[in-house]
């Protein structure tokens, strides 16, 4: 039987990619705080290359670590799994904040997503202007024809509150100066974040507990697919705009079948079947704990979502120091 004919049982694989999302967590861990984010970037592919390659899939890597020529291990493209199982779309981040992890800081995650076949957006390696906010709204009661300030009036009169009362989250970069100044002129705040922004997104699903409304800003398009497979599973909406800054981004748009260059997406359209998504915290943050090892032993948390069943599940793996079997 051929992988395409085998169907793709969320169920049975959603225990092995919390597994895959885990181990590449334990494998950066001992590099949290060492400087180093070459190093512990590797240390989080390898582990969790070598982990996909265990499960029964035949698996297609189509959000990965950038180009062939420009990723040493899971770079689009790459074919992944035993062969002998469905064949599936997977999108993933060995690590999400490098610089985080480097540095000890908050929201560093490792992150994959799984769906079927030709489930998920071929997203180019170039940037998307993106606007998220969680569940519970109506459809396109903010979108990215609206100006910072008309989302931010829009989302606070369907929340039923002032727009001091509604929290952004934004990457902290100087193109974003300006819409900055003038998300701050509407009386709301701001959380800047230094790098993670699918963890950003994600947080405005759980804004209960994170204290994020919405996120916004320019972005990494393959970190865009990322956050709307987490939206899929935990409810929300985002949608992102391809940003092209020369020929060369155009051309990397036309090699992934990307022909409307101004399209618009929504979260169902870059992920149009339902899908199973895992983090697993290594520095912790709002949504997750970081890492946490005493004297012979190491405990991870992972989320993990199926957007078939709205199911999320937290699960806490404590193991014997380095004995990650």
């Amino acid at each position: 039987m051929s992988a395409a004919k085998i169907d793709f049982n969320d169920r049975l694989l959603s225990l092995g990619l919390a597994r895959v999302a885990e181990q590449a967590a334990l494998a950066s861990a001992s590099l949290v705080g060492r400087g180093d984010e070459k190093a512990a970037d590797q240390a989080a592919v390898n582990a969790m290359r070598e982990q996909l390659n265990l499960l029964d899939i035949a698996g297609v890597v189509v959000i990965g670590e950038g180009e062939r020529d420009e990723a040493p291990m899971l770079y689009i493209g790459e074919e992944v799994g035993t062969g002998d199982g469905p064949g599936v779309d997977i999108a993933l981040d060995p690590l999400e904040g490098t610089t985080l992890t480097a540095k000890d800081m908050p929201n560093a995650l490792t992150v994959i997503a799984m769906g079927p076949r030709g489930s998920m957006l071929h997203a180019p390696d170039v940037y998307m202007d993106k606007l998220a906010i969680g569940p519970g709204y109506p459809e396109n009661v903010v979108n990215l024809d609206m100006t910072p300030r008309e989302r931010v009036e829009a989302l606070a009169k369907a929340k039923g509150c002032a727009p001091a009362d509604i929290t952004v989250c934004i990457l902290e970069r100087p193109r974003h100066e300006a819409m900055i100044a003038e998300v701050r002129a509407t009386g709301a705040s701001i959380r800047l974040i230094t790098d993670g922004d699918v963890a950003g997104v994600m947080h405005c699903a759980e804004s209960e507990v994170t204290g994020i409304d919405m996120y916004m800003g320019q972005g990494g398009a393959p970190e865009g697919v990322l956050a709307a497979a987490a939206l899929k599973c935990m409810g929300g909406q985002i949608f992102g705009r391809l940003l092209f800054r020369n020929d060369d981004e155009r051309g990397r748009a036309a090699k992934a079948g990307i022909t409307d260059l101004d399209r618009v997406y929504t979260r169902d359209e870059m992920v149009t079947a339902d899908v199973i998504f895992a983090a697993t915290g290594v520095t912790g943050g709002s949504l997750l704990p970081r890492i946490k090892r005493e004297p012979g032993w190491v405990e991870t948390t992972t989320l993990l979502m199926r957007s078939k069943t709205g199911s999320v599940r937290r699960m806490s793996y404590r193991t014997p120091m380095w004995s990650h079997t």
